[in-house]
């Protein structure tokens, strides 16, 4: 029998630039504010109506094949999912009997949404009780009372989904490469960032001061990557990475590609989005990020990184691993 390779995973192959769809700031950021509450509003009912698993890994959103989903939730006897369809450009609550309701994904204020999914969630027999203040956002307005934000631009939504569905292939490369303890590749709709975090196995420090989630979130060592739409300073989509706590000389460190640099103020490696997109082998660029961020943070943090790890992923190996069967 051949022998298999280290790491038999096959990566993803390497996405031609058009497959990378740009996603300007600019250009989107009302819908992006819009969608951000409204996927809040559909989080917070998978956060009330599961149990909390340590680091709040009950409650972010998976991406699908069309867009993202909270995967199987229970409300009394009834199971069901909901979905973002973002190729149909729908809101769809499916519970395991086949019963269906959707809502259209358009222009409409959040408070609109806000009232049409929980009558949509009530007429299915479903039942959740969320608090309708947004979370993690300056000056927020209770999702009930929300008029402000109300643009929804399907190409756009469109794009950012097909990002995410990349994204997905290379950050679940890249954790098949850890066999300590890993997130799994997931949204969180708080934050509204898609990340994959690793962790050394130790307790963290304590943080004095810090709030319940917080507390759980660092509860332990950990070296985290992801990717967000930007804001602030960050006027883009980008890649971030960061280790809690960050050891001495993390913020020194040489991290590959060329274009990534430390920012003091976040206290993260960023990797602007334009940068990877734009790449010969986007991918593999991402790959390069992420991989050298971890090194650099784990070397420096004395991760057991023998114990932790198999071989490094690879973004474009997909070739040289199949032919080895």
């Amino acid at each position: 029998m051949t022998d298999l390779p280290a790491n038999p995973i096959p990566a993803p192959s390497a996405a031609p630039s058009a497959d990378w769809p740009a996603l300007p700031l600019a250009a989107w950021q009302d819908t992006y504010a819009t969608l951000h509450m409204w996927t809040q509003i559909v989080g917070k009912v998978r956060l009330a109506l599961t149990p909390l698993v340590n680091h709040w890994w009950n409650v972010p959103l998976y991406v699908n094949a069309r867009g993202l989903t909270t995967s199987l939730m229970r409300s009394g006897e009834s199971s069901f999912e909901i979905s973002f369809d973002f190729i149909d450009h729908q809101l769809r609550i499916r519970t395991c009997d086949d019963r269906t309701r959707t809502l259209a994904l358009k222009p409409r204020t959040v408070a609109d949404f806000y009232r049409e999914f929980f009558a949509a969630l009530h007429a299915l027999g479903l039942h959740a009780k969320i608090w309708p203040m947004p979370a993690e956002i300056p000056d927020p307005i209770r999702f009930d009372q929300d008029s402000t934000h109300h643009a929804y631009d399907p190409e756009y939504a469109n794009r950012f989904w097909r990002i995410l569905a990349n994204l997905d292939a290379v950050f679940t490369q890249f954790r098949a490469g850890f066999i300590g303890k890993s997130s799994p590749v997931h949204f969180f709709w708080g934050s509204f960032d898609f990340c994959v975090t690793r962790f050394s196995g130790r307790r963290a420090p304590e943080r004095p001061g810090a709030d319940a989630i917080t507390r759980e979130a660092y509860s332990h060592e950990v070296i985290s990557a992801g990717f967000w739409p930007g804001c602030g300073k960050i006027a883009g989509p980008a890649f971030y990475a960061y280790a809690a706590p960050a050891p001495k000389g993390f913020a020194e460190a040489p991290v590959r590609p060329a274009p990534a640099y430390y920012d003091k103020d976040l206290g993260e490696f960023i990797l602007m989005y334009d940068d990877v997109r734009t790449a010969p082998d986007p991918a593999a660029s991402l790959m390069q990020f992420l991989q050298s961020t971890y090194e650099a943070g784990a070397t420096l943090g004395n991760w057991n990184r023998q114990e932790l790890e198999k071989a490094p992923p690879s973004a474009s190996g997909a070739s040289s691993a199949s032919g080895a069967a």
